[in-house]
């Protein structure tokens, strides 16, 4: 998709200036299209939002949310929202992912944890976002078996696959909506964390692509970090990081279950709930639009469904279909590839 070309002329109004120079950038997994604004000072960017597939209306009124709340965001500077025209603040191209290190983690997911916990302190307002209904959730996992087990994998399924994910699919939001409910970031994670390039603050964090917020389970945002669809740590290090994250809670009067152990199986079910939806989302960006670099995450997310559902006696015939019937075919794909233990 193309940049119209009316978005130069408005850039240059806001600017005060002519001759506007924008070069774009790679996209996302969305429709959005960014362009850095060449010999801008302060910097900035020029988003195209175009009104029939993205809501700016929503990113706007959740920006404004976090942004009273604390949560450091990209400020916006000028819209034009009949056109899907943004002009909003450059924070550089420094995503979290790749300062993660072995060594670095503990520091920077610390701040990652710390912005969290900001934005789940946050009220919002009646009517402002949507809750994270029985039905969404469901919604999101029959991605799954229509996009990833039939279509990706060219697998029948039948009533009795139907009945046996039905059933598990109703444990998991069972789960979710017991939770306590705050502020849901919804895609909480390593590529949608920066490091500001042209801040005062030493590796000041800025949160992106929050414009699907919700108010749902509290620990969603938390197993989003740190069982991350693109980076792995050891099962060890992220439970510290989760139950380091519950005693920040605690400490705030949030509710964080009744104690360790159930909030770590929300924060593993919850989980599921997501890498499930996850793998009919990567199979649909692939297969519906074209965007080949997701097939290439799938083993990952496999394998942290397998890993946490095998936890679960709950999960056992989820795991069995899966172990017969689904991992040899994803074997004989060219994505494929082993996730050592």
């Amino acid at each position: 998709m193309g940049l119209p070309l009316q978005l130069n002329e408005w850039v240059g109004q806001q600017l005060g200036r002519a001759g506007v120079v924008l070069a774009p950038l790679s996209g996302d997994a969305g429709f959005r299209r960014y362009c850095r604004v060449e010999n801008s000072s302060p910097p900035v960017m020029a988003v195209y939002a175009p009104r029939a597939t993205e809501n700016s209306e929503l990113y706007l009124a959740v920006s404004g949310l976090l942004a009273g709340g604390g949560v450091r965001v990209p400020q916006v500077l000028a819209t034009d929202l009949d056109q899907g025209f943004l002009l909003v603040e450059d924070c550089g191209d420094q995503l979290l992912l790749p300062a993660l290190n072995s060594s670095s983690a503990d520091g920077l997911y610390g701040q990652a944890l710390d912005m969290l916990l900001q934005m789940q302190m946050i009220n919002v307002p009646e009517g402002v976002i949507a809750y994270d209904d029985a039905q969404r959730l469901w919604d999101e996992m029959a991605l799954f078996p229509s996009w990833f087990v039939q279509n990706l994998l060219g697998l029948p399924f039948g009533r009795n696959e139907q009945t046996l994910l039905d059933n598990f699919f109703d444990w998991l939001v069972a789960s979710a909506l017991e939770q306590p409910q705050a502020l849901v970031h919804r895609d909480y994670h390593a590529r949608n964390l920066m490091l500001h390039a042209h801040s005062d603050a030493p590796n000041e964090l800025v949160t992106i692509d929050f414009q699907d917020a919700l108010i749902g389970p509290i620990t969603y945002d938390l197993v989003s970090l740190l069982r991350d669809c693109y980076i792995r740590w050891q099962p060890e290090r992220v439970t510290k990081w989760a139950l380091a994250y519950r005693e920040k809670l605690v400490k705030k009067g949030k509710p964080a279950g009744n104690n360790e152990q159930q909030f770590l199986q929300w924060f593993d079910l919850i989980g599921l709930q997501r890498h499930i939806k996850v793998l009919g989302i990567f199979a649909r960006l692939w297969l519906r639009d074209g965007k080949a670099g997701y097939l290439n995450d799938l083993p990952l997310v496999l394998h942290y469904t397998m890993e946490i559902a095998a936890r679960y006696p709950q999960a056992a015939d989820f795991v069995e279909w899966m172990q017969v019937r689904v991992l040899p075919a994803c074997q004989r794909q060219q994505w494929w590839k082993e996730i050592k233990q």
